[in-house]
């Protein structure tokens, strides 16, 4: 089963920079990713959506989801949707995919202008070489899978100084 980590950063290019580092540690094989999206928002609240290529097959699969969520976000950030029948569609795909109505209000509070949010899906992956490379990354773990320690770990690595390289 994948593991999901959501993390927010206050800087609109992180997310990516943190990206690119889980890719290259994807090419080495110590981690499998299935999916790594960034969501960017620009300085004039425009937001951009990084995913990466994967056959059309794989993406579609995963497409309606990573749009519902972003949607529920950039659409209506403080999700007053309680009385509209769409919102409602869109509360209950993201439920039953395991999303609740608090994390999507976390998150589109985190979502400000100028920032950035990474959303990983990861198959598996060596946790010392994982932490290794988010160690002094900053950001903001607003979702996980993981177990509490795990999760424990995540954030720690996240607020400690960088790794030399």
């Amino acid at each position: 089963m994948s593991k999901l980590v959501v993390i927010a950063y206050d800087d609109q290019f992180k997310a990516e920079e943190v990206r690119t580092k889980l890719r290259k540690l994807q090419q080495d094989h110590l981690i499998d990713l299935e999916e790594a999206l960034v969501a960017v928002k620009d300085d004039q609240g425009e937001v951009t959506l990084l995913q990466m290529y994967k056959p059309a097959a794989e993406v579609e699969v995963r497409q309606g989801f990573w749009n519902t969520l972003v949607g529920a976000v950039v659409m209506n950030p403080v999700l007053g949707m309680a009385s509209d029948a769409r919102g409602g569609a869109i509360r209950g795909a993201l439920a039953g995919a395991g999303v609740n109505e608090e994390f999507l209000k976390e998150l589109a509070a985190s979502f400000k202008n100028g920032s950035s949010v990474l959303f990983v899906l990861a198959r598996q992956a060596s946790p010392e070489k994982l932490l290794a490379a988010l160690q002094g990354t900053g950001g903001k773990v607003l979702e996980t899978t993981l177990s509490h320690q795990d999760e424990a770990k995540l954030r720690a690595a996240l607020k400690a100084a960088p790794a030399d390289s």
